[in-house]
């Protein structure tokens, strides 16, 4: 009973802020559900009529490649770095901080920044390249659907590389330097330190790094909505802003919320697939 009390205002916040919530949107995925006006059970038309929402099959291509490109991208950027901040030395932690900092911007503020820096207008960043000779004319970072992509990678990639770093890093540290040192005595190199020491043992991190990774990139939203809001021609809109659009642009919120949990339930699902892969690399 005195646990069941000391768990109880965890519990009534979770249940608050997140099984409510939850059993609402389920709910409101078996109805039809005007943003404005009354509902009325429809089970399972939302459902059925995923198949032929074209924005939304179409987004989960678009959000698949998103994730696989920054996923590999934090790896190697990440790892990168942290083997670079790895060892104690004087000013190594102003790097630290340097590469970690831009991770505490907020996303939304973030995106606002590079939409002003990729802005032909006044933005900065178009007159640099053609001072460094990189570019000639204006560079049409947002208007065609590789610049859109490939411009808001750079953007996510400045923002989520340094905390990718942090994560990295603290796992590195984690590794006895005595392995390392009796490798350097039996002559091996950098290379073959980092493929049979390094990356082994660094696999469960690693595997936290990747679940955060695609889970957070397969909710994408805020930069795509900021810097494209989707376009040019829905060339990259994510499975979360056709929800988006569904609730709020054609509001209709029981279509959006089935959208919801068929999202929901793949999370799930390749989440399960991760930790249990994170599991075996423990054991």
């Amino acid at each position: 009973m005195a646990g069941l009390l000391y768990a109880a205002p965890a519990g009534l916040i979770v249940a608050l802020l997140f099984v409510l919530p939850l059993l609402l949107a389920v709910w409101m995925s078996l109805n039809d559900w005007p943003l404005l006006g009354d509902p009325a059970f429809n089970a399972p038309e939302n459902y059925t009529a995923i198949a032929g929402n074209k924005l939304f099959v179409g987004s989960i291509g678009f959000t698949l490649k998103y994730t696989v490109v920054v996923t590999v991208i934090y790896f190697v950027i990440a790892l990168g770095l942290a083997l670079l901040v790895q060892e104690s030395r004087p000013g190594i932690g102003l790097f630290r901080t340097a590469f970690f900092l831009p991770s505490v911007v907020g996303l939304a503020s973030a995106s606002l920044l590079f939409y002003a820096l990729y802005n032909n207008e006044f933005g900065p960043l178009d007159d640099v390249l053609r001072a460094l000779g990189l570019a000639q004319g204006e560079v049409d970072f947002l208007g065609t659907p590789d610049n859109a992509f490939a411009s808001t990678v750079v953007m996510v990639t400045w923002r989520f590389a340094g905390f990718n770093m942090l994560i990295l890093l603290t796992g590195l540290q984690a590794i006895p330097t005595a392995v390392y040192e009796a490798a350097r005595v039996d002559g091996t190199t950098w290379w073959q330190r980092l493929r049979y020491i390094t990356i082994p043992l660094l696999k469960p991190t690693i595997a936290l790094m990747l679940i955060m990774t695609v889970t957070g990139s397969l909710l994408a939203f805020e930069p795509f909505y900021v810097l494209t809001s989707g376009g040019p021609d829905n060339s990259t809109v994510t499975m979360v802003i056709a929800m988006f659009r569904e609730a709020f642009t054609l509001f209709d919120v029981g279509r959006s919320a089935a959208l919801a949990m068929v999202l929901l339930v793949a999370l799930v699902v390749l989440n399960a697939i991760q930790l249990s892969l994170l599991r075996r690399k423990g054991d």
